[in-house]
């Protein structure tokens, strides 16, 4: 059975967790036959660690790379070549040998050069106090170019042609240079020299490789970002310039000729956080000094890592405008204890207009309905409290009975051994209802007043 791992929340959930675990091998059981990225791109910060102590923020190469199992980043991928290449290095300081043989790039995937990066930190340094809390890598600006110049966008196959590559690359530069004035960014020659590396190092492969892959054995589709970051249903404008739902997955089954072929897997964890600005409700500041996060912290570009107990009202709507989950990965599932069993879990808020115990959902597509949404939120306070206590199982319950979905994984901490799994308590639907899905290619051009970040 092939699993997509979402996270439910606002990222940060544990999703590179998760997938380490499903990728480990396990007896009775087929092998996991790669990772497939779905959406994002080098922004993503899936931290895995090893029994044996090793640890590792994976980008864009999947989170099952430790057990050996490799990645595809598929046509949805934006790849930055630069990033990837550091990430190789440093997966092989950590004893995966040669991890670009592990790799392959669809060739339609978008690519993420200095230029995007420039002019994502030029725009949002020009937004002063009232930053998106940007990754600042430039994924925004990689979109929003592709829509805006899909013929010019520059793709992984380009690197295979140093003429194409030139022509690509100096229109983004100096198209960019002429909007936001001179970018912070490296000739054009330099990244042609390392794009051309990229090409020599990384297998690339067409639209049919993926439907190889899942004929193969069992794959998992590892997402990045969360759904309440989503650049449709999530809180507008402190949003990703990507789908975080379910829909890329699905959308790649569906071309493969395997549509619902896979259990949608949802992560939480007990307590939401959030990196930088934009809506947290049940923020607690005070949690950070008991829950320490040893691998999250002040972005210079994201802003600071915020934590605040369960929101069982935000959650519950990721699943909603997800179309539902089949099943939930629990982590942090040694919080409760750890924190003195004083966790809580909201399950209505109180805003100026009265109690609101569901956030409403609407179709894709009108992100003034969003951002008068986000205002709301911004004024809304946690009610209805729900205080599950210490145990780690009155917890799995507890949310797994907010989001109306059985509990398939439980994690007691940062490694595979740390986490059990319930398989027996999940069933597969006949069949998965998805959300209305608006095209990306239509909807920026639709809305052009969401700027990228």
């Amino acid at each position: 059975m092939h699993t997509i791992v979402v996270d439910l929340g606002y990222g940060d959930a544990g999703k590179g967790t998760v997938v380490d675990r499903l990728c480990v091998p396990q007896p009775g059981a087929a092998p996991v036959t790669a990772v497939v990225r779905f959406n994002g791109g080098a922004q993503a910060a899936h931290n895995v660690v090893t029994t044996d102590g090793r640890h590792h923020t994976f980008a864009q190469f999947g989170s099952g790379t430790f057990s050996g199992v490799p990645t595809h980043l598929s046509h949805l991928m934006l790849v930055d070549p630069l990033a990837l290449a550091a990430e190789a290095h440093h997966l092989a300081s950590r004893t995966v040998p040669d991890p670009l043989a592990l790799l392959t790039v669809d060739r339609r995937a978008r690519l993420t050069t200095p230029y995007h990066a420039a002019a994502n930190r030029a725009r949002e340094r020009a937004r002063g106090t009232t930053r998106h809390g940007s990754c600042g890598m430039g994924i925004g600006e990689t979109a929003a170019y592709a829509l805006a110049h899909p013929a010019d966008a520059p793709t992984a196959g380009d690197c295979t042609s140093r003429t194409a590559l030139r022509r690509k690359l100096t229109l983004l530069r100096d198209r960019l240079t002429e909007e936001l004035g001179p970018l912070d960014a490296p000739p054009v020659d330099d990244c042609l020299d390392a794009f051309a590396a990229f090409a020599d190092h990384v297998r690339l492969v067409d639209g049919n490789h993926l439907a190889r892959l899942l004929r193969t054995g069992p794959v998992v589709f590892e997402g990045a970002q969360g759904v309440l970051l989503d650049e449709w249903h999530g809180f507008h404008p402190y949003t990703t310039w990507s789908t975080t739902t379910f829909a890329g997955a699905e959308e790649l089954l569906a071309e493969a000729g395997q549509p619902r072929a896979a259990r949608r897997l949802g992560v939480v964890r007990t307590y939401t956080t959030r990196h930088g600005p934009g809506p947290l409700v049940t923020e607690d500041p005070s949690l950070l000094r008991s829950l320490p996060e040893p691998h999250n912290g002040h972005g210079p570009w994201q802003g600071a890592f915020r934590t605040g107990h369960f929101d069982a009202v935000a959650h519950a709507y990721a699943v909603e405008v997800c179309g539902g989950v089949d099943a939930l990965a629990v982590t942090h599932l040694d919080a409760p204890a750890r924190h003195g069993g004083t966790l809580r879990m909201a399950r209505a808020y109180r805003t100026p207009e009265g109690l609101l115990d569901r956030i409403p959902t609407a179709p894709p597509g009108d992100l003034t309905r969003q951002q008068r949404l986000t205002e709301r939120l911004l004024t809304a306070r946690p009610a209805r409290w729900q205080s599950p206590g210490a145990d780690p199982r009155a917890w799995s319950d507890a949310i797994a009975q907010a989001l109306k979905a059985p509990v398939f994984m439980e994690s007691y901490g940062p490694t595979a051994a740390d986490k059990v799994t319930m398989p027996d308590k999940v069933t597969m639907p006949d069949k998965v209802t998805a959300p209305e899905k608006v095209t990306e290619r239509g909807s920026r051009n639709t809305y052009p007043e969401k700027s990228p970040a």
